[in-house]
């Protein structure tokens, strides 16, 4: 059983403005991150995960608008109090927020101890010594199999890998409550994604995290570090439930076509002939479908798919599923 909830998200809107028109990145996404679970985030590019990460943050723009909905966090409304309130107690204190490619924001002429000085110093207002840092961040290195001398080394005299672990170390140096986490294993290669899936995995058995949104990709990845996994197509959760029965038994047509479409993670089952692709392309998400915004590459479609947007309806259990043909009336 899960705590309290510290992530709560209600009918979240945000959309993007530009040369290109107006897209609508996050449409009607409902969440709920509760102490001690881990969610997965999963769904083809450009479905909106990234927007729905970024917007939970509460940090937008230029690009990116909060339109409507609500976001809790640890008991902050993101989006109704002050910037400063925002920037001291909310991000780094209670919500960490690792965006893809996050290796690349190392300073490459800073060492790392140093990069931390100036973090700490945003952060608290006061500048520590760098015996200071290499007391205090050390510590948090070593425990997630970093060693102290990573601390003198400059970013280009790390692996991409150890890159990657040093921005997972910088961002949960203050224990928060939620990691929010962006693709963090796609540019790796495989022993490298394994040290930073057992360094997220510490970070949770000891406590120094207390819940994780995971935005990956690799569903078999998403398996080993979550218990909840939620699938997001075209702005919008198509489906929400516990990670091995959504695996095993997935209900929207959508969630369906993606296992389909990926290699097994179950060794019984990677004598299949081939993998099934699914039909037609994503839509342009400045203008979605109507109805159901599968339906166009759906072969289960009904007449109502493409008429009426089908509501989030609750199955048994943790399970939800956006889809009429589970009921809504």
């Amino acid at each position: 059983m899960f705590g309290e909830p510290l992530v709560l998200v209600e009918r979240l809107k945000g959309y993007y403005v530009g040369g290109f028109g107006v897209v609508h990145g996050v449409d009607d996404v409902s969440l709920t991150l509760h102490e001690g679970e881990g969610v997965g985030l999963v769904g083809e590019s450009g479905c909106g995960k990234s927007t729905l990460a970024q917007l939970i943050t509460g940090v937008t723009g230029p690009v990116l608008h909060y339109q409507a909905g609500t976001v809790i966090v640890d008991g902050y409304n993101v989006y109704a109090i002050p910037e400063e309130t925002l920037r001291t107690e909310v991000l780094c204190k209670r919500l960490a927020y690792i965006p893809q490619a996050a290796m690349d924001s190392l300073n490459p002429v800073k060492r790392i101890r140093d990069l931390l000085r100036d973090v700490v110093k945003e952060r608290t207002g006061r500048r520590p010594t760098t015996q200071e840092i290499l007391r205090t961040a050390g510590e948090h290195f070593e425990s997630l199999g970093l060693q102290r001398s990573v601390l003198h080394l400059y970013p280009h005299e790390l692996s991409g890998g150890m890159k990657q672990r040093v921005v997972v170390a910088i961002s949960t140096l203050w224990n928060p409550k939620i990691l929010v986490v962006d693709e963090p294993t796609s540019a790796l290669d495989v022993s490298s994604q394994k040290l930073l899936v057992r360094s997220l995995l510490l970070l949770r058995q000891r406590g120094t995290v207390k819940s994780m949104l995971f935005i990956t990709h690799d569903i078999p990845v998403a398996r080993q570090i979550c218990e909840t996994l939620a699938v997001m197509y075209c702005g919008q959760l198509v489906e929400v439930g516990p990670v091995e029965e959504v695996l095993e038994a997935p209900r929207h047509p959508y969630t369906q076509g993606l296992l389909a479409s990926i290699a097994s993670y179950e060794p019984q089952e990677r004598r299949r002939s081939r993998l099934e692709s699914i039909p037609g392309r994503p839509p342009d998400m400045r203008n979605p479908p109507p109805g159901c915004r599968f339906h166009p590459r759906c072969s289960l479609a009904q007449p109502r798919c493409a008429q009426h947007e089908p509501p989030e309806i609750t199955l048994a259990g943790k399970r939800m599923v956006r889809c009429w043909r589970f009921g809504g009336g």
